[in-house]
C-alpha cells in the first residue's frame, strides 16, 4: 500500500487542477457565447470529478489509484485541449493546469 507521501506531487496537481476546473467552467458561465462553451464546461466538470477521484485515492493507498490517474491523466488532455482553443485568460490558465496534471498523473500510473 502506497502512501500519501509517494504520491504528494501528483495529488497536489490533481487538487490544483480540479480547483482551476471549477474557476474556469464558472467564468465560462459568464462569457457572452454561453452556448460556445457548453463542451469546456463539460469538459471543466469532468476534469474537476476525476481529479477529486485521483486525489482521494491516492491518498487512501488505493490499489486502483494508478488507473483511475490513467483515466485523469486522459481527461485533462481533453480538457487541456479544449481550454487552449478559447482565447480566455481562465481557458489558458486551466489549461497549463490540465497539462500539469495530465504529466504527474501518467509519471505516477506508469
Amino acid at each position: 500500500m502506497s502512501t500519501y507521501t509517494q504520491y504528494q506531487s501528483c495529488i497536489e496537481a490533481c487538487l490544483r487542477c480540479a480547483a482551476i476546473c471549477n474557476y474556469c467552467a464558472s467564468s465560462c458561465t459568464k462569457e457572452e457565447n454561453v452556448k460556445m462553451m457548453a463542451h469546456c464546461i463539460q469538459l471543466d466538470m469532468e476534469c474537476t470529478a476525476i481529479c477529486y477521484a485521483a486525489a482521494q485515492l491516492m491518498s487512501l493507498g488505493s490499489k486502483k489509484a494508478k488507473e483511475v490517474c490513467t483515466i485523469c491523466a486522459d481527461i485533462c488532455e481533453a480538457c487541456a485541449q479544449e481550454c487552449a482553443k478559447h482565447d480566455t485568460d481562465h481557458c489558458r490558465k486551466c489549461a497549463e493546469a490540465c497539462r500539469k496534471c495530465a504529466e504527474e498523473c501518467r509519471k505516477m500510473a506508469s
